[in-house]
């Protein structure tokens, strides 16, 4: 029984030393560039995006993502469809550098709807292959609801400001991820506001802040991203 009552002594100090780990506190950033081109005369095209994520302001490399997918807008349809491919390293929080790696395969749906005068939504599915290194094969739902305002106008063209939100929910597919470890079916949960400037109708730059929500870790995370599309 003094055994037991050790053992679950010594975890409840790991699991808080584990959480201490991260500063929900201190702000990060993630620096973001998208782009979209689509093939002339064509339903084909290709997207993708870099981004460089922190835990703090900068330095402390969080993630770089870096993803590019094949696109196919359906006729008679405004709907776009993906199929792609991620590649994640992940840092430790701290002065710790080690890193993990991470290759994913992902198809997602893109459906615009506008909503009134001024009111542009785009929701996103998005269903993701995981191999995460040092975890079994892993799957993810996901499902973001962005939604874009112009400012000025009903439209967001040149030297136009607006503002942008989303929410987007991760759902884990297989719980089990290896050697006795699982996870919840929650993953996680971004909510983010921001205000945007379309530089040129095809280049836009938006500056603001997401809070994610995990079962480990609350933090807000200050984002700069460039949507470019050719």
């Amino acid at each position: 029984m003094r055994q037991f009552f050790l053992g679950v002594f010594a975890l409840l100090m790991f699991s808080g030393q584990s959480q201490a780990q991260v500063d929900e506190d201190q702000l990060g950033a993630w620096y973001m560039y998208f782009w979209t081109a689509n093939l002339e005369n064509s339903r084909w095209g290709f997207q993708g995006d870099i981004q460089y994520r922190n835990w703090d302001v900068i330095g402390d490399l969080e993630q770089l993502l870096l993803r590019g997918a094949v696109t196919y807008r359906p006729k008679d349809t405004n709907v776009k469809l993906a199929l792609g491919y991620a590649n994640i390293t992940t840092g430790a929080f701290g002065d710790d550098s080690s890193t993990v790696n991470e290759s994913r395969i992902y198809q997602e749906a893109l459906l615009p709807q506008k909503v009134g005068g001024r009111l542009y939504f785009t929701h996103r599915f998005r269903y993701e292959q995981r191999f995460n290194e040092g975890q079994d094969f892993r799957t993810r739902f996901r499902y973001g609801l962005f939604l874009n305002i112009p400012l000025s106008g009903k439209e967001i063209v040149a030297k136009t400001w607006y503002l942008g939100f989303y929410n987007e929910l991760f759902i884990n597919g297989e719980r089990n991820i290896g050697d006795g470890r699982r996870v919840s079916t929650f993953d996680r949960n971004r909510l983010f506001g921001s205000l945007g400037y379309a530089i040129k109708s095809n280049l836009k730059i938006q500056l603001g802040a997401m809070r994610q929500i995990t079962n480990n870790v609350d933090k807000t995370q200050l984002q700069l991203g460039v949507f470019h599309s050719f």
